[in-house]
C-alpha cells in the first residue's frame, strides 16, 4: 500500500524476462501483523483468503522477504490442525522471493541503460533467515555495468522496525535504526536499496527525519529503471 511502484517494478520485471503475470485482484495482506501480535485466528482468516486467491500450482513470486517468509515458512503451522493445512503447505512450497525467483529459476540478464550510481544493500532478516535469499540481490546489481556496490559491514544486522515492535519498544528501535543509517553513510554510498518496504519505511523515514540525505528504494523498482535508462 505504501510502495505500489516496487510491487509494479516487480510485474514488469517478470515480463521483462518473459514470463506472464497473474495478479489476482482478491488478495491481501498475508496475516503477519494479525499473527505477530497475538490475533491468531484473525491471522489464520487473512491466510485462508490468500489460499483462495491463488488456486492452481504456478508460482507465487512476493517482491518483500517479510510476506515471503510469512507465506513460506509459518502457514503449515498456522493451518496446524485445521482442515485447510494440506492447502497451506501446498501452498507455501510455491512461495518465492523475487529476486531468488529472477537469478535461481529464471537465470536473467540485465543491461545497465543508466549513470554511473554507487549503492548498497540492506537484506532483511526474513529474507535472510527465513527464505534463505543470500548473494541473489547482489548478483543482479553486478549485472549493471554502471552500478558500483558497496558492502555494508554491518549488512546482517536489524534495522529495527519489526511490526509492531517500533511502535512497543520505540527507544530500542532508534537505536537500532540509528546504527543502520550510520553503517549505511560509511559505505559512501549515497543509495540504499533493499527488497522488503517495512525496512524501507523504517530506514528511509528514520534517514528524512534526521536530514541524512540517503535515497531508499526498492530493488526491483531500481533494476526496472536501470533497464529502462532511467
Amino acid at each position: 500500500m505504501l510502495y505500489p511502484e516496487a510491487g509494479l517494478a516487480g510485474m514488469d520485471l517478470l515480463r521483462h524476462a518473459g514470463v506472464r503475470v497473474v495478479f489476482p485482484e482478491g488478495q491481501s495482506c498475508c496475516g503477519q501483523p494479525a499473527r505477530n501480535s497475538g490475533y491468531v485466528e484473525e491471522a489464520r482468516e487473512v491466510a485462508r483468503a490468500q489460499l483462495d486467491a491463488f488456486p492452481g500450482d504456478i508460482p507465487i513470486v512476493v517482491p518483500s522477504g517479510s510476506c515471503a517468509g510469512m507465506m513460506k515458512t509459518h502457514y503449515a503451522h498456522l493451518f496446524e490442525g485445521d482442515p485447510d493445512q494440506p492447502r497451506a503447505i501446498a501452498f507455501a512450497a510455491r512461495i518465492h522471493e523475487l529476486t531468488a525467483f529472477l537469478v535461481n529459476v529464471l537465470g536473467v540478464t540485465l543491461a545497465d541503460k543508466g549513470a554511473p550510481v554507487t549503492v548498497t544493500w540492506h537484506p532483511s532478516c526474513h529474507s535472510l533467515r527465513e527464505m534463505g535469499v543470500g548473494d541473489e540481490p547482489k548478483a543482479l546489481l553486478r549485472q549493471l555495468a554502471n552500478v558500483t556496490l558497496v558492502e555494508n559491514s554491518r549488512e546482517r544486522e536489524c534495522c529495527g522496525f519489526g511490526g509492531t515492535f517500533a511502535v512497543r519498544q520505540t527507544a530500542v528501535s532508534t537505536a537500532m535504526v540509528s546504527d543502520k543509517l550510520a553503517s549505511v553513510r560509511e559505505t559512501g554510498a549515497g543509495t540504499l536499496l533493499s527488497g522488503d518496504c517495512g525496512c524501507l519505511m523504517n530506514i528511509g523515514g528514520h534517514a528524512e527525519k534526521v536530514a541524512d540525505g540517503t535515497r531508499c528504494r526498492h530493488i526491483a523498482e531500481f533494476l526496472m529503471e536501470r533497464c529502462h535508462g532511467g
